[in-house]
């Protein structure tokens, strides 16, 4: 008899587990549909972006990548991004308020692109992109004692995006 409980009880925890791991992998594939979405749409509206003659033309800071770099650094970033929106989720009372900062972290990333390249506002993008720093970084601090170490994975955006500050404002002051 004990052994037939003990075998229920570890059939059930299998399942339970099981069940969470497949309630992890469907968030973690909405959040990489959602995240890579975003620069999907962002990159629709971008124009002819960085092969555009506007932007060849700008006087571009001596520390800007090259090309390449941006495709792989967004990659990382939206990919360790949507693995920290799937920890987070699970363990964040107020799902109301992420899905509220998550909503303005993806406006802001969408709408930096066309800003930036098709209408060619660099004000008001170094605006956005500023305004996404902050926010990723409200993300970075706010959520720190919940996620402790998961919160790195983070960092590879907020650092990426002072990169793409010091890029923008020395276009806007340059130019």
């Amino acid at each position: 008899m004990p052994c037939f409980c003990y075998e229920n009880f570890a059939l059930l925890f299998c399942f339970r587990t099981f069940v969470s791991m497949k309630t992890k992998i469907y968030k973690l594939i909405l959040f990489l549909l959602l995240n890579f979405g975003a620069l999907a749409l962002g990159s629709i509206f971008t124009g002819q972006g960085v092969s555009s003659d506007w932007y060849a033309n700008l006087s571009k800071a001596p520390w800007t990548p090259p090309g390449w770099v941006f495709g792989f650094a967004w990659t990382t970033i939206m990919i360790c991004f949507s693995i920290y929106l799937t920890y987070l989720w699970s363990i964040v009372k107020n799902k109301k308020k992420l899905i509220f900062l998550f909503v303005i972290q993806w406006v802001l990333n969408v709408a930096w692109n066309p800003t930036f390249f098709y209408f060619h506002n660099v004000m008001v993008g170094l605006i956005l992109i500023t305004g996404l720093t902050i926010l990723i970084g409200f993300f970075l601090f706010l959520y720190w004692s919940r996620l402790k170490v998961k919160s790195l994975l983070i960092l590879p955006y907020f650092i990426w995006l002072t990169i793409a500050i010091s890029l923008n404002a020395y276009i806007f002051f340059n130019n």
